[in-house]
């Protein structure tokens, strides 16, 4: 399947990149919604994580929400393998699907990203701010990071930082780059922030 193929290019290509480039300290892969029903995968990021000679804890695989629930028992298989390798795994854009918030119980992620739709109007709109709130809470309950993605300005992360949120990813820290801007930033720069 072509989606598949996609999912073993990007793989292969990122811990490669993560080889040539140590001033990545972590890179995360967004996979597809069919990545757990393709079985070459699992082999595929243990056999390039080898081959390159990267360490595990340096790649967090992300999934969205809707996609992690599809199948559930699929997503928790294909979590523990990922964990029992020493990658980390992220659930991508909590709290725009159908879910509740005791699915987080069922998926042993090590990070929630905060979908940006609630960051970005949040200090405009008290639902938006009590929907992050509670998913900060809810992750920091059940042991979980928590990121906010869309922070678009400096009264948005430091309103974050005030809620408690882990880390944040926006314009505002930075815009994307290419390997060469990143491989030239002052090592204490990070395009993720610590809130910590």
């Amino acid at each position: 399947e072509d989606i598949h193929l996609l999912d073993h290019q990007v793989v292969s290509k990122t811990i490669w990149m993560l080889s040539e480039y140590p001033c990545l300290e972590k890179v995360t892969i967004n996979l597809s919604a069919q990545a757990f029903s393709d079985e070459q995968l699992l082999p595929n990021i243990e056999s390039k994580l080898e081959k390159y000679d990267v360490t595990p804890s340096r790649v967090i695989f992300e999934l969205t929400e809707s996609a992690s629930l599809t199948n559930l028992s699929a997503t928790q298989r294909m979590i523990s393998r990922l964990t029992e390798m020493g990658c980390e795994f992220s659930i991508d854009d909590f709290g725009t699907g159908f879910s509740t918030f005791a699915y987080l119980k069922e998926l042993p992620a090590n990070s929630v990203k905060i979908d940006g739709s609630f960051v970005k109007d949040m200090l405009n709109d008290p639902i938006d701010m009590a929907l992050v709130k509670a998913i900060r809470e809810v992750a920091h309950s059940l042991d979980k990071k928590s990121v906010a993605e869309f922070v678009e300005n400096k009264a948005i992360l430091d309103r974050l930082r005030e809620i408690g949120v882990d880390y944040a990813q926006g314009y505002y820290i930075s815009k994307p780059l290419p390997i060469e801007a990143i491989m030239s930033l002052d090592t204490s720069t990070s395009l993720v922030k610590s809130m910590i």
